[in-house]
């Protein structure tokens, strides 16, 4: 769905300008000289991106929302293209200083501290693409993504995700979610190799524990520390440490 009036009607000084790339550098009144910033050919009012200074980092991706006026950025990591920053904003202004941010290799903290609408994810960057630093970051990406939620079954996920962080043989793993359903992997993304059963809380306080999505065919607990028990129990014996998932080629940074 979209606004009536198109994109004119949402983002007047974008439109006057001829693309979201051209209306950050107006309004950043000279903050983006010498920054390639481009927009997509197909919606250039739409959509813009901003590289970056360093190589572990993909460029800024920049999304104009098209039933309200919002945009939206999501800056990544080029090993697993997962968001380390992420937020929205109705302030061009706004994007402007965090696309500036982002383009000169400012810490994470460091963009929200200018542009505050920018958030970190709680996903720290490993340059270096160590396994484990890898995994400890998914941990905290997860935990901090769950303590967000506002959705009804929120309290018994995040008890769900603690639980499972607090035993070390899962804490090992590298976690991952598909449908809100806890999984585990021996290595990281993007080539993940999945491991033991699958965790998932339901909004009445029940923990499922199942070899597939949500089926529970493991057992249903009621509390959380039981579910990851019984998980643990159900995990192949001789796991070494998690390794980089990919080709060769693919894991060298």
């Amino acid at each position: 769905m979209t606004t009536p009036g198109g994109p004119a009607a949402l983002y007047p000084e974008v439109a006057a300008h001829g693309s979201l790339a051209a209306a950050l550098r107006a309004e950043a009144g000279g903050r983006l000289d010498g920054v390639p910033v481009t927009s997509a050919r197909s919606e250039p009012l739409f959509h813009a991106a901003v590289p970056t200074a360093l190589p572990h980092r993909e460029p800024l991706v920049i999304s104009a929302w098209r039933v309200e006026r919002r945009w939206h950025i999501r800056g990544a990591d080029t090993f697993q293209s997962l968001p380390v920053l992420e937020g929205g904003t109705d302030q061009l202004a706004q994007v402007a200083r965090a696309a500036r941010a982002w383009y000169d290799g400012a810490s994470l903290a460091d963009i929200h501290a200018v542009a505050p609408f920018a958030r970190p994810t709680g996903r720290f960057e490993v340059p270096d693409r160590d396994p484990v630093r890898l995994t400890e970051s998914e941990w905290q990406g997860l935990r901090q993504e769950a303590a967000g939620l506002e959705y009804p079954w929120a309290p018994a996920y995040r008890s769900l995700v603690g639980a499972a962080y607090a035993e070390p043989a899962l804490r090992a793993l590298y976690p991952f979610t598909s449908h809100w359903a806890l999984r585990f992997s021996t290595a990281t993304r993007p080539a993940l190799k999945v491991v033991g059963p699958c965790l998932s809380a339901g909004g009445d306080g029940v923990f499922g524990v199942g070899r597939g999505l949500v089926t529970g065919d493991l057992g249903r607990f009621a509390t959380a520390r039981e579910a990851v028990a019984r998980a643990v129990a159900d995990l192949p014996p001789g796991l070494g440490p998690v390794t980089l998932g990919g080709s060769p080629a693919a894991t060298k940074p």
